[in-house]
């Protein structure tokens, strides 16, 4: 009876599942875990669950959860052999969705699937994700690593989680406080963020373009040294980057900024009227969520400029400016809606906030959104950067 379990072991390990190796993932993890630890946390890692509890000051408190993956993006972190960043753009993905609700996010599960299960290398992946969560300010309360033999080949992997926020009831952002006339403010994206790999990847292989290729090669092989000079002006931090460096660049992590922006505007008179974050469907798919159903935005794409990556997968693909805001970010990755008198209080607390747009009633557009010029609510912008 006594050697039960370890014959069951190696039973398991000759199926393809060590058990040793997970334990051993757990134990290298451990740290990272313990470092995004909130007061209101109950307990350690190892339990069956995460116990947390509301924290202190709430009247009528709304729990506010958000799930997401990180997708295809995992595939060139797994070619290029890096665990550090991709769990970054998980937490991203779910805390700056829980956000756009009002909630402050309190907790944060994931889970991890693999082919085989390499201690150091779902360490890495995890010591990511409490990364993220020590920036979005929420605790990692627990999660699940699993080996799949057989149905994942060695080497792939794939990454999950849930975040779990908390906002008063007075205080939730339910995409009704918008007005016509109101502004719209974009905060820049860290690049590409995760969406829109499948078209990267398919991309990448078309043109059989080395990760490890410098950056700065490529846009001028695609580009010309014209275009390469436009696209990268504000970009200092890619001179030495490679292409996989680019591709693999963290989600910007909104949710903290979020927040306080919201404190300071109330603090002043003002409040967040709506927030959106930018993922899966780029500007279109997204801003017209933070707004009533009656009410449209009317975005200028002038007024920022497009990241150098989205400037070379648009000449790789031969894809429209307008498609590539519809597939990615565009360049920004959070929106915010204010009144146009808190545009100032908002910039004051968030400093590189850019002014993109305004409210509209939406059968003027003949839709939820669009682009091209303001009218003359505020001064015409100077064209920056690439389109």
């Amino acid at each position: 009876m006594g050697e039960g379990p370890t014959h069951a072991r190696i039973a398991y390990a000759r199926s393809g599942v060590d058990v040793a190796a997970g334990e051993r993932a757990v134990e290298l993890m451990r740290e990272a875990v313990e470092s995004t630890r909130r007061p209101e946390v109950i307990g350690g890692l190892g339990g069956f669950g995460g116990a947390i509890s509301i924290p202190a000051g709430y009247r009528e408190p709304l729990i506010v959860s958000s799930t997401d993956g990180v997708g295809t993006k995992t595939a060139i972190a797994a070619a290029l052999g890096r665990w550090d960043t991709i769990g970054v753009d998980l937490v991203a993905m779910c805390a700056d969705d829980v956000v756009c609700s009002g909630a402050e996010p309190l907790a944060f599960l994931d889970y991890v699937a693999v082919g085989r299960l390499d201690p150091e290398t779902v360490a890495g992946l995890v010591g990511g994700v409490a990364a993220g969560c020590r920036e979005a300010g929420c605790a990692l309360v627990g999660g699940e690593t699993a080996e799949h033999p057989g149905l994942m080949e060695v080497g792939t992997f794939d990454l999950a989680g849930t975040c779990i926020g908390i906002v008063e009831r007075e205080d939730l952002l339910d995409a009704t406080a918008a007005r016509a006339g109101d502004a719209i403010l974009g905060l820049p994206s860290s690049g590409l963020h995760a969406n829109g790999f499948a078209l990267v990847r398919a991309l990448v292989a078309k043109w059989d373009i080395p990760l490890q290729r410098p950056y700065q090669e490529q846009l001028r092989l695609t580009l010309g040294d014209v275009g390469r000079d436009a696209a990268v002006s504000g970009e200092p931090e890619l001179a030495l980057a490679t292409v996989g460096d680019v591709l693999l660049t963290p989600t910007r992590i909104y949710a903290r900024g979020i927040l306080a922006a919201r404190a300071a505007l109330r603090a002043a008179g003002h409040d967040l009227r709506g927030v959106a974050h930018v993922t899966g469907g780029g500007l279109p798919g997204n801003v017209p969520r933070a707004l009533p159903r009656d009410l449209g935005a009317r975005l200028d794409p002038w007024r920022w400029p497009m990241p150098s990556i989205m400037a070379l997968l648009g000449a790789l693909g031969g894809i429209e400016d307008a498609e590539l805001r519809a597939t990615f970010n565009g360049g920004i990755g959070m929106v915010i809606v204010v009144a146009p008198e808190a545009v100032a209080a908002l910039r004051e607390a968030l400093p590189d906030a850019i002014l993109v747009g305004e409210v509209v009633a939406a059968d003027v557009l003949g839709g939820r959104y669009a682009e091209g010029r303001l009218r003359g609510t505020w001064p015409e912008a100077a064209p920056v950067g690439l389109r």
